[in-house]
C-alpha cells in the first residue's frame, strides 16, 4: 500500500479529523462551562490543536460554537435514530404516538438538562454576536425537526378515529412545541423570582402535555 499517496493518510483528511476533534471538545467544554466562559485558547489546550489553526480554519470563536452546536444537534438524533420508524411506534394509534412524541421534550429536560440549557445560551450568543441568517444554515438543517413524524401520527390518529380534525395542525404543534421548548429553558435557568417553584417542572410539562392531548383527543 502506497501510504504516502493514500486518501486515508492525506493532509487534508487528517487536518479535517484534528479539526472534527476540536469541534467535539468545544461542544463537551460548551456544556460543561457554557458558552461565555470558553475560550479559544481552552478548546486548543484540550483539542491539542494550536490556537492560531483554530482561528485560520473556523475563523472566529463564532464559527466553532455554531460547528459544535450542529455536533450537538447531530448526536441527539443518533441517539433517537430509528425509534420513531420503529414497528413498535408504528403499530400504535396516532393518539398515542402523539403523546409519545410530545412527552419527548420531558425526556429532554429529564435527561438532556446540559443541551437544553445550551440551547438557550446559544440563542443569546447568536443574537449578541449579530451572526448573519446565512451562517446558520447548517445549524437549522441539524437541528431535529419532529413535525414530519408528528404530521404522519396526526393522519394516523384521523384514519383510526382516535383524533379529531382541528384546521390548522401545524400552527397546533408549532404553539405546543415552542411553549414546552421555553419551559424547558426556563426551568433549567432556574427560579428568579421569590414566588419561583419548579419542583414540580416535570409535572408541569406533563400537564401542557395533557392539554394538547385532551384538545386532539375526539
Amino acid at each position: 500500500m502506497d501510504i504516502e499517496n493514500s486518501s486515508e493518510f492525506s493532509p487534508k483528511k487528517l487536518k479535517d479529523k484534528r479539526m472534527e476533534r476540536a469541534v467535539a471538545v468545544c461542544a463537551e467544554l460548551f456544556l460543561d462551562r457554557g458558552i461565555e466562559n470558553v475560550k479559544m485558547t481552552d478548546i486548543a489546550e484540550v483539542s491539542g490543536v494550536g490556537v492560531a489553526t483554530l482561528y485560520r480554519y473556523f475563523g472566529t470563536k463564532t464559527g466553532i460554537a455554531i460547528d459544535a452546536m450542529t455536533f450537538l444537534w447531530d448526536d441527539l438524533r443518533n441517539l433517537f435514530g430509528g425509534v420513531f420508524d420503529s414497528e413498535q411506534f408504528l403499530s400504535q394509534s396516532g393518539m398515542k404516538q402523539i403523546t409519545d412524541l410530545l412527552k419527548m421534550f420531558v425526556v429532554l429536560f429529564r435527561a438532556h438538562k446540559g443541551f437544553m440549557r445550551l440551547l438557550g445560551e446559544f440563542d443569546r450568543f447568536v443574537i449578541h454576536e449579530n451572526v448573519p441568517p446565512e451562517d446558520l444554515k447548517n445549524y437549522e438543517s441539524s437541528i431535529i425537526d419532529f413535525y414530519p413524524v408528528v404530521e404522519q401520527a396526526y393522519k394516523q390518529g384521523l384514519s383510526d378515529g382516535t383524533m379529531r380534525e382541528i384546521a390548522n395542525f401545524r400552527l397546533f404543534y408549532m404553539t405546543y412545541a415552542h411553549a414546552l421548548t421555553e419551559m424547558c429553558k426556563k426551568f433549567i435557568e432556574g427560579e428568579v423570582l421569590p414566588s419561583d417553584d419548579f419542583s414540580d417542572a416535570e409535572n408541569e410539562l406533563e400537564m401542557l402535555i395533557d392539554c394538547a392531548v385532551s384538545y386532539l383527543k375526539v
